[in-house]
């Protein structure tokens, strides 16, 4: 999920009276709601799509994480109460560590649920695992979220009483929302596939995922092994499905010499690592070929180029 959806999540926790078990209470939920991303910098050296969602993410990490987040909160709390604030209320290391390992826990379990995916056993095992119930940027939970903690806060600043229950409300509502797309994500996937009964469109695969903002409209992908199938399915009351495929279908070019050299690059293999459906965009040159790899769900790209072609033989790397 986005990060401010992660930051709402750790707002609302806060706000539920969580805050109030130890000093630096808020900012330990909402940083460590955040803290599996700090894998971001990988983006700086241009292996995101290898280390993302996968070290800083998996069962090791929800296991050194909350300590690390701990030792940085408390070296916080010392550095701030020797310099400018010294009646600073205390830290409880205790409590410090059991609000960093939900508010960290909560932040994987959240990206598991869209169809970029999560790495759960990383680093014992780089398998992808997919919830495709939820669309990575999800506005019914900001609204949900951001309103429970606005509410909350409110009541707080003006004495209301039990200023937690707006946030308590909010994180009730968007667990209940969470559920139901995965429910619903179910009946839309058992909805495909009847409706593809007696189709090739699904022959190798058939992916089925969240659409923007609309819970009862779900994206399809169909792979028939030589291309994928991009369809729509609208779900109505009876549970029945509606699934209506577009003309445009993308070829993967799988099989082509081109493709398969630039599968085995170092490059190639980085991508595909992550890709769920990759396919290839060859442009043969004189002096050389250039193959695109594409990830259908978002567009995302590499680009390798290999030597010419040998009459007769693969393309090989340049």
């Amino acid at each position: 999920m986005d990060n401010i959806c992660h930051t709402l999540v750790g707002a609302a926790l806060a706000q539920t009276g969580l805050k109030k078990r130890t000093g630096l209470g808020a900012a330990t939920l909402m940083i460590g709601a955040n803290f599996p991303d700090i894998d971001a910098m990988a983006i700086l050296i241009g292996r995101a799509t290898e280390f993302r969602r996968g070290w800083t993410h998996g069962v090791l990490a929800l296991a050194v994480l909350p300590f690390a987040l701990t030792a940085l909160m408390i070296a916080w709390d010392r550095y701030k109460r020797n310099s400018s604030e010294p009646g600073r209320r205390p830290v409880v290391p205790r409590e410090l560590l059991l609000l960093s390992a939900l508010a960290i826990l909560t932040h994987p379990t959240l990206d598991w649920m869209n169809s970029y995916g999560m790495r759960w056993l990383m680093p014992f095992d780089g398998r992808w695992f997919y919830g495709d119930s939820l669309f990575i940027i999800d506005p019914w939970l900001l609204i949900v979220l951001g309103l429970g903690v606005w509410l909350s806060r409110r009541r707080e600043r003006g004495d209301a009483p039990r200023p937690w229950r707006p946030a308590r409300v909010a994180i009730g509502v968007a667990v209940f929302y969470i559920a139901s797309m995965v429910g619903l994500q179910g009946v839309a996937e058992r909805a495909a596939r009847h409706e593809l009964t007696g189709s090739a469109k699904a022959n190798e695969g058939l992916f089925v995922f969240a659409s923007p903002a609309d819970p009862i409209r779900w994206r399809v992908y169909g792979d028939d092994g030589d291309r994928y199938w991009r369809g729509t399915l609208s779900l109505t009351r009876t549970s029945t499905g509606r699934l209506a495929f577009s003309n445009e279908s993308i070829v993967k070019n799988a099989n082509d010499p081109a493709a398969i050299a630039a599968s085995r690059t170092e490059r190639g293999q980085r991508f595909l690592n992550w890709a769920r459906l990759p396919w290839y965009r060859i442009d043969r040159q004189l002096n050389s070929t250039r193959v695109e790899i594409v990830d259908a769900r978002y567009g995302a790209r590499v680009e390798v180029t290999l030597a010419p072609e040998p009459e007769g033989r693969s393309a090989v790397p340049p």
